[in-house]
């Protein structure tokens, strides 16, 4: 018997190659736009577009504009900050998933939330539901990384185990897998624009994952691949191409 945690789902209808092309098209992408384009300014536009994304999701009013130029609602400013120490807590999820979490929370509430509420959960079940996900994070697996990513996403943002900035946080994390495992190890695809660009899908799509048992689970998996799809065609790399 499988010792693998998500062996059953890799084996469900459509999933394997659905994350075998989506995998294909972002490493097509990297390697035919980034070898030469690729710069910090690249990554940290992308960051941003992220973080804008992310927090127009969160119900953010703010347009990229306002990030570009250092302004925005309180949302898109929690979203931009967490975008900044976003590439130095990569080692740490590998290692160490508990204290990433944590750390990636704080900073996101580090301007609403008191200091003893910033990366705490909120209660004992969203305790035990966060060490599940750094259980997962650090288990061996065969899945897609691109996979992993999308069921840590879903299950920080549908538990909401912290106090706040739940989807933010869980957002930045699935963008975090893809560079810890080296899917996109210099943070160019924008996963948070295509969960934007496929907005009603992206919300239909959380509730089924938390309320729809196996099949709800497995939906998710179908339109995360999708997703990362989108994102790709919203990284910087593909608009300095156009």
């Amino acid at each position: 018997m499988s010792t693998d945690p998500l062996a059953w789902l890799t084996q469900l209808e459509g999933v394997s190659s659905a994350y075998a092309a989506t995998r294909d098209g972002i490493d097509v992408m990297l390697r035919d736009r980034g070898l030469r384009r690729t710069s910090p300014e690249t990554t940290a536009e992308s960051l941003m577009r992220g973080a804008h994304a992310s927090a127009v999701l969160e119900g953010s009013a703010s347009e990229l504009a306002d990030l570009a130029e250092g302004r925005g609602d309180q949302v898109a400013q929690d979203a931009l900050r967490l975008s900044a120490v976003l590439l130095s807590t990569a080692p740490a999820l590998s290692t160490s998933p508990l204290q990433a979490l944590a750390r990636l929370h704080a900073v996101a509430s580090a301007t609403s939330l008191p200091e003893d509420q910033r990366g705490r959960p909120r209660d004992q079940a969203s305790a035990d539901r966060l060490r599940r996900v750094s259980e997962l994070l650090l288990a061996p697996t065969e899945a897609p990384a691109l996979l992993v990513a999308a069921l840590v996403h879903a299950d920080l943002a549908t538990a909401a185990p912290f106090p706040s900035h739940n989807g933010i946080v869980a957002r930045a994390v699935e963008r975090l897998v893809l560079v810890a495992r080296g899917v996109d190890a210099k943070s160019l695809v924008v996963p948070e624009a295509g969960h934007l660009a496929l907005r009603p899908q992206y919300e239909s799509n959380l509730r089924a994952y938390r309320d729809g048992g196996e099949r709800g689970v497995h939906a998710w998996a179908l339109y995360a691949a999708e997703a990362y799809a989108a994102g790709a065609e919203a990284s910087p790399l593909r608009r300095s191409a156009g």
